[in-house]
C-alpha cells in the first residue's frame, strides 16, 4: 500500500533554493524546512525518503479539502517536527472522530441534501506488515474468535445512518452520513500494538497502526462507488490505562530535556487532524460488495444490542477451522518469504509448536454380548458390573455425518460403504438419524455405545449412538 506523498514547498521555490543553494543542499534542506541544520540520518529520516506517507500539509497551505476528520485524542509530545503526529489510544475505549463538512462556496453541489458514504479502517503503518496484512489478521482472527478489532460505539454516535459491519472484515466499520449536519462517530480499537510484535517476553516495542477514512458519493445508479477523499493518522493501541501512562511518560521526558532539544520536538495538541492521503486500493470491496441498505432511501441507524457494531455475528466455526488448517500447511520457506529470515523461522516455530484442538472429540465403545449382559444385569440390579470398557477417541473437524461415518468406518477397519445409517438412541429408545446439524449440537467429550444392526437392503450394517 502506498501512502500520498505531499510536499510542503511549491515547485519553483523548491527549484530556487536548488539552483542558488547547490552546495549546501542538505544543509538547505534543513534551513528551508525551518529545522535548522540536519545530519545525514535526519534528513534519511525525512517522509520523502523513508516512502512513507507524510502529515505535511498539502501542495499548498491555501487547499481547503472538502472534508475534514478530527479524532479526540492528544497527540504525543516526543515526536519530532517533521515526522508524522502519533496518536496513543486506549483498548476498548471509545473515541470521538467529528466528521466536519470543510467544502468551499459552490464546491461538490452534486452532494448537498444527500447522504455520503465514509468507510473506517485500522491498518498496518509498518510497510512490512501491509505486506501481510491478511495472514496478520487471519492470526488475530485465529487467537481471538468472535471478537472483532474495530468497533462502532453506536448509543455515543450522533448523525450516523445505516452502520455497518462486515464479519468478514474485521477492522472495517462504514455508516451514512449527511455532510450538512453534525455527525460525530466513537469507535473502538480492540486490538493492541503489541499482538503484532513476534517477541512475547514483555517490554517488545508496539507495531503502530493507521486510521484511515474514505468518503465517497452516490453514483447514478445509487451506489456509493466515487471517491471523494481520504485521510489517515498514525496510532499506536496500548491496554487499558496504558495511553495514557505512555502520554504522561513522554510529556515528563520532553520536560528534561534542554530548550534547544525541545525546539526539535512538535508540542503535544489535544486532537488529532487525520491528513490526506491516497484512498484505500481495496476498490474490489467499494465496488463488487456494496452493503445491503445503502440506497436513496435511508432509515436512522438500528439499535445496538450488547455489541458496537448492530451486523456483528460471530465467525462461523468452520471458518476459523479453514484458517487455521491454511496456516499450518504453510512450510518453513513459505514462512520466510512472507515474514523475513528471523520473524519467519519464529512464526514457523510458533505454528508448530501450537498443540491444535480438534473442533470436537467423542468417544464411543463397541458393546459385546457379553457387556449387553453385564449392562441388563446391572441395570435389573442382579449384580454389580465388574466389566472393563474400552473408549476409543474420535476427533471431528469438519462436523458432518461424512466424516463421522469414515471415522468409524477406520475404527472398524471397514469400507465406510459398509455403514448404511448412523443413528442416535433418543427418548423412550427411539432411533434419531444423524445429520450435520446434530454432530454440531454433540457436546465436546460426549461418550457413546455402539451397537450393530444388519441393513435390510444390502450388506452394510447401521450403527446405532446409544
Amino acid at each position: 500500500m502506498a501512502w500520498a506523498l505531499k510536499l510542503p514547498l511549491a515547485d519553483e521555490v523548491i527549484e530556487s533554493g536548488l539552483v542558488q543553494d547547490f552546495d549546501a543542499s542538505l544543509s538547505g534542506i534543513g534551513q528551508e524546512l525551518g529545522a535548522g541544520a540536519y545530519s545525514m540520518s535526519d534528513v534519511l529520516a525525512l517522509p520523502i525518503f523513508k516512502q512513507e506517507e507524510s502529515n505535511l500539509p498539502p501542495e499548498s497551505d491555501n487547499k481547503i479539502l472538502p472534508f475534514q476528520y478530527v479524532l479526540c485524542a492528544a497527540t504525543s509530545p516526543a515526536v519530532k517536527l517533521h515526522d508524522e503526529t502519533l496518536t496513543y489510544l486506549n483498548q476498548g475505549q471509545s473515541y470521538e472522530i467529528r466528521m466536519l463538512d470543510n467544502r468551499k462556496m459552490g464546491e461538490l453541489p452534486e452532494i448537498n441534501g444527500k447522504m455520503v458514504k465514509s468507510i473506517i479502517r485500522v491498518v498496518f503503518h509498518d510497510r512490512r506488515l501491509q505486506y501481510t496484512e491478511h495472514q496478520q489478521l487471519e492470526g488475530w482472527r485465529w487467537n481471538r474468535p468472535g471478537d472483532r478489532i474495530l468497533d462502532l460505539d453506536i448509543p455515543m454516535s450522533v448523525g450516523v445512518v445505516d452502520p455497518r459491519a462486515n464479519p468478514t472484515q474485521l477492522n472495517t466499520v462504514e455508516f451514512l452520513w449527511d455532510p450538512s449536519k453534525r455527525t460525530s462517530v466513537f469507535i473502538q480499537v480492540h486490538c493492541i500494538s503489541t499482538e503484532f510484535t513476534m517477541r512475547k517476553h514483555g517490554g517488545e516495542k508496539g507495531v503502530p497502526f493507521r486510521i484511515q477514512i474514505d468518503t465517497f458519493k452516490e453514483n447514478e445508479a445509487g451506489e456509493y462507488t466515487e471517491h471523494l477523499h481520504s485521510a489517515s493518522c498514525q496510532i499506536k493501541v496500548f491496554k487499558p490505562k496504558g495511553a495514557d501512562r505512555k502520554q504522561k511518560t513522554d510529556r515528563e521526558k520532553m520536560e528534561k530535556r534542554a530548550p534547544q532539544e525541545k525546539e526539535k520536538y512538535q508540542p503535544s495538541y489535544e486532537t488529532t487532524i487525520l491528513t490526506e492521503c491516497s484512498p484505500w486500493p481495496e476498490a474490489t470491496y467499494v465496488n463488487n460488495s456494496p452493503s445491503p441498505g445503502f440506497n436513496s432511501t435511508h432509515n436512522s441507524f438500528p439499535v445496538n444490542e450488547g455489541n458496537g457494531s448492530p451486523n456483528h455475528q460471530p465467525e462461523p466455526v468452520a471458518q476459523l477451522a479453514d484458517v487455521r488448517a491454511d496456516l499450518l500447511k504453510l512450510t518453513r520457506e513459505d514462512v520466510i518469504q512472507i515474514c523475513g529470515p528471523a520473524d519467519g523461522i519464529r512464526l514457523f516455530n510458533a505454528l508448530k509448536g501450537r498443540v491444535v484442538r480438534p473442533r470436537l472429540t467423542i468417544y464411543v465403545c463397541q458393546e459385546s454380548q457379553q457387556a449387553r449382559e453385564q449392562h441388563q444385569k446391572h441395570e435389573n440390579g442382579d449384580g454389580s458390573s465388574n466389566t472393563f470398557f474400552v473408549y476409543h477417541a474420535i476427533y471431528l473437524e469438519e462436523l458432518t455425518a461424512v466424516e463421522l461415518t469414515e471415522k468409524l468406518a477406520q475404527l472398524f477397519s471397514i469400507s465406510p460403504r459398509q455403514i448404511s445409517q448412523i443413528f442416535k438412541q433418543g427418548p423412550t429408545g427411539i432411533h434419531v438419524l444423524v445429520s450435520d446439524e446434530m454432530i454440531q449440537n454433540f457436546q465436546d467429550e460426549m461418550c457413546f455405545v455402539l451397537d450393530t444392526m444388519k441393513a435390510e437392503t444390502n450388506d452394510g450394517y447401521h450403527i446405532i449412538l446409544k
